[in-house]
């Protein structure tokens, strides 16, 4: 018996070190990332124009930027696709070192983690099929809205519902599959937020944005509450590429426009 205990108790040890290995050697060129010489990066890339998949490649603001900032740290970008509703988890497990997915920060996810200054500003929106009878929020009494599950748009729609506006929410994986829903006819409208609706009617065409709801959100990069330095890093780098004007070139390739001042 002690023979057998004291195999197990060696391979025991033996995972522990293995487990422990990524996080030992994980300390990159920045000295703050998983692996070596890499910014790991999730992303949930179906949400225009911040993060999207050509091919097999992410592009987008949020790519762009994250990139720039990668340089300043001295590592190369690594996309990671993630599902919305596992992001978080996956940031709190190690799976990547950051998350910069158009991701509104809120008093809930604070707790769960930790943001970088905001980035960008944001505000929900109401997109319907060109030619609806929608025309305001108050059309929307008694209609089908579909949402991105566990965003903004799905907490703002949820306000609606329980004033007594709403028939039904419809929850989607993503939201370009929330998009196809509303071109096809199954849903009446979608609350999401107003730059991707923007976008993605304007490149698609057959839809539009009625209304802006002002919610005054603000996107930040995700990071985990223990990697304090990175978070550090990652807010020196945005202050660093506002200062020199690649976040403004960044900006205006994907809106067209330059950054509001602040």
């Amino acid at each position: 018996m002690r023979g057998k205990t004291y195999v197990k108790a060696a391979i025991g040890l033996l995972l522990v070190a293995a487990l422990a290995v990524p996080f030992v050697a994980g300390c990159g060129s920045s000295g703050v990332t998983i692996k070596p010489g890499q910014l790991q990066m999730g992303s949930d890339t179906e949400f225009p124009p911040f993060e999207s998949m050509e091919g097999t490649k992410a592009v987008g603001f949020d790519v762009d930027l994250a990139t720039a900032i990668a340089k300043k740290l001295g590592v190369q970008l690594n996309v990671i696709t993630t599902a919305w509703d596992g992001i978080i988890p996956g940031l709190k497990t190690n799976k990547y070192d950051i998350i910069m997915s158009a991701m509104t920060i809120t008093p809930d996810r604070k707790k769960e983690i930790n943001f970088s200054s905001p980035y960008i500003d944001s505000d929900q929106s109401i997109a319907v099929v060109k030619g609806s009878p929608i025309k305001t929020q108050a059309d929307l009494k008694g209609k089908v809205v579909g949402v991105q599950i566990d965003t903004t748009g799905q907490f703002k729609a949820e306000e609606i519902q329980k004033a007594g506006g709403l028939k039904e929410i419809q929850k989607f994986d993503t939201t370009m599959v929330a998009f196809e829903a509303l071109e096809q006819g199954k849903i009446d409208a979608i609350i999401n937020d107003y730059p991707v609706s923007q976008y993605v009617s304007r490149t698609r065409g057959k839809t539009k944005v009625i209304t802006k709801i002002k919610t005054n959100e603000q996107y930040g990069i995700g990071v985990n509450k223990d990697n304090t330095e990175l978070l550090k890093k990652i807010n020196s780098a945005l202050s660093e590429l506002k200062s020199d004007g690649t976040y403004t070139t960044i900006y205006k390739k994907w809106f067209g426009v330059a950054p509001p001042t602040e």
